[in-house]
């Protein structure tokens, strides 16, 4: 809901809108669309240049780099990325994002947002490290920039590997919610 901001004579000089519009004004007016592990997104940039991975994958774009945004009712769901990626807070509640090595033996968590003793506005996540995120709030945009660049074929969903997927309910039914 819209509510009108007033001056000192009590005339309304602007609408402010609640931060659940503000989340479908971002939708819109980014062109975000809904990406497979939750949430929306839009591609920003796809390097020209071409890099050999230094493991068996063929060539990718050096570079890619997306929007990403996730509201309240939106989780990341568990997903690996054979590259390095790199998560940018813009705006909004902190993002609460979660990695855990292969076996998922140790998951962190980590806090993007404005600068302050709990949060930072960047944090990378390693080539092959799982991963999930949400909100802490009605929503967060971040953007995501992966090298050597993202490619649909270098990306696994939890959900897609069944004994990976029963390990983590078994032995961390918290994180289970992001399968």
């Amino acid at each position: 809901m819209t509510r009108p901001e007033h001056d000192a004579a009590g005339d309304a000089v602007r609408a402010v809108s609640t931060d659940a519009e503000r989340a479908t004004q971002l939708i819109a007016s980014l062109a975000l669309q809904p990406h497979p592990e939750g949430g929306f997104y839009r591609q920003l940039y796809r390097s020209d240049s071409q890099v050999q991975p230094g493991d068996a994958r063929p060539g990718r774009q050096a570079l890619t780099t997306i929007y990403f945004l996730l509201r309240a009712e939106d989780l990341s769901r568990w997903h690996v990325v054979l590259s390095d990626e790199v998560w940018h807070f813009y705006e909004g509640a902190p993002l609460e994002l979660f990695t855990a090595d292969a076996s998922f033996a140790e998951i962190s968590r980590h806090l993007l947002g404005e600068v302050s003793a709990d949060t930072a506005p960047v944090h990378v996540v390693p080539a092959r490290r799982w991963q999930a995120a949400r909100s802490t709030g009605a929503y967060t945009l971040v953007g995501c920039t992966v090298a050597p660049g993202f490619d649909f074929a270098d990306f696994s969903m939890m959900r897609d590997d069944a004994a990976g997927a029963e390990h983590v309910r078994r032995t961390h039914p918290w994180a289970a919610a992001f399968i």
